[in-house]
């Protein structure tokens, strides 16, 4: 039976409502990664070669879709099936789903946990995709609620409704559909579902995310901070939404992708350039020091596990196949970014850019900051290399040591002396570009 060997624990929202933990009471950071064409286009053994590859670099969480976005409804999985008979939600084909569990079973035993997108939104609203609409208000609950059923002994399934589409548009509203899917996983599981939504890049939040905070069976907002522009202001969305009420954990579940073409859809240009690892970092870090319980990486020719004989979307230049793909610099500084998170205790961090004197940037020399609640420690990103920055640290306990992170490497640099100053002003390093600031009392 699936889930009988694994020894993991849900993950539910903190009392605080800003985070995230495991039942027991660990701290849980969201470190995932997009595969959404996972039960689609691999094998069990290329399933099985992706998910040992994620474990051993950091991830946690893998985003995937059970009824995938690439005409996943007529086109075979690499087993030779079609998740549904007949295009009907009411009637999943157990073929199909049977490499779902698999994938599912193999990565409790790797310590990973699958965000599992019931279906991608194309098949409620079309707007742009294959499609086709398969989902009424009444099977997507019959469907939600069998879902559930097959999953509700396993503890490592979190559950993210949409998938890439807005809940409502021009006056269209498709919630009530989310909702009686929503309503159908809940039957089953109830409280012990963590329930979200994979939003649409919506630089304004107003059809999107801040709709889905607004809905009861919400437990945690999802932002996509999108692909093809430069420096889109996640910090800003993420910073929105933690002042909402009630509050929500908040995070990026799709930020730039790396090796992505930089260019305004979908007239890609080569020669602007594609989004390397430190455009991602850049994203991630400045996400999560705004207040995000964690975030999520990907790499454009993985999350579509593209291949030789299979057309890319959004038009790459610089193609590499997904499984070479898996190792690209960015997929191995993930652990950094984890490792400084619960390096110091996660549940007091909040985000304070009063701590900053200075200005703090636009776009790319955007600089942010979080700290601990209780005055334990202080970080503050900084995007460029000689980047100046003036701190008014009286929230801090004093004394404090100062050390330069550094992303790339998740090396720590120590500033040899003590503090105990209200204010400081440091410069980062020449090299890197980017660095972490890092203070710690005593």
């Amino acid at each position: 039976m699936i889930g009988e060997k694994t020894t993991m624990e849900r993950v539910i929202v903190h009392p605080s409502r800003r985070f995230l933990m495991t039942e027991n009471g660990q701290p849980f950071f969201w470190m995932g990664d997009t595969a959404w064409e996972l039960f689609h286009r691999c094998t069990r053994d290329q399933i099985g070669m992706y998910l040992e590859n994620r474990a051993r670099k950091g991830f946690n969480v893998i985003q995937a879709v059970a009824l995938p976005e690439l005409d996943g409804l007529r086109t075979p999985n690499m087993e030779g099936e079609l998740p549904l008979h007949d295009l009907d939600p009411e009637q999943p084909n157990e073929a199909y789903f049977d490499l779902v569990d698999f994938t599912i079973q193999l990565a409790a035993e790797k310590g990973l946990y699958i965000a599992l997108l019931p279906t991608w939104g194309d098949k409620v609203t079309l707007l742009w995709g294959a499609g086709p609409v398969v989902f009424t208000i009444e099977n997507a609950r019959v469907y939600g609620r069998w879902l559930a059923q097959r999953y509700q002994d396993v503890p490592n399934v979190l559950w993210v409704l949409g998938g890439d589409r807005p809940p409502v548009k021009d006056g269209e509203d498709w919630r009530p559909i989310w909702r009686s899917m929503a309503a159908g996983i809940r039957e089953v599981l109830g409280e012990k579902a963590l329930l979200s939504y994979h939003n649409f890049g919506d630089p304004n939040l107003e059809i999107g995310a801040k709709v889905i905070h607004g809905e009861a069976w919400s437990d945690l907002v999802m932002i996509q901070s999108g692909h093809g522009a430069t420096e889109i202001a996640t910090w800003d969305q993420i910073e929105t939404l933690y002042h909402l009420q009630p509050p929500k954990p908040v995070l990026d579940s799709e930020i730039c992708y790396e090796d992505h073409p930089i260019a305004p859809w979908p007239k890609w240009d080569p020669a602007n350039g594609y989004f390397r690892d430190y455009e991602v970092r850049k994203q991630m870090y400045r996400s999560v020091f705004a207040g995000a319980p964690g975030v999520t990486y990907g790499h454009h020719h993985v999350w579509q596990m593209w291949d030789h004989d299979r057309q890319v979307v959004n038009n790459g230049f610089e193609l590499r196949p997904w499984y070479d793909a898996l190792d690209r610099p960015g997929a191995f500084q993930v652990r950094h970014l984890v490792n400084l998170m619960l390096s110091h205790d996660p549940f007091a961090r909040i985000p304070d850019q009063s701590m900053i004197l200075s200005a703090v940037g636009d776009a790319g020399a955007h600089i942010r900051a979080a700290r601990s609640s209780r005055g334990e420690y202080a970080m503050v990103y900084l995007p460029q290399a000689q980047q100046q920055v003036r701190l008014d640290l009286r929230s801090l306990r004093k004394p404090y040591h100062l050390l330069w992170f550094d992303p790339r490497t998740g090396t720590r640099h120590p500033i040899e002396d003590v503090f105990s100053n209200d204010e400081i002003t440091l410069s980062s390093p020449l090299n890197g570009p980017d660095w972490v600031l890092l203070l710690e009392t005593v």
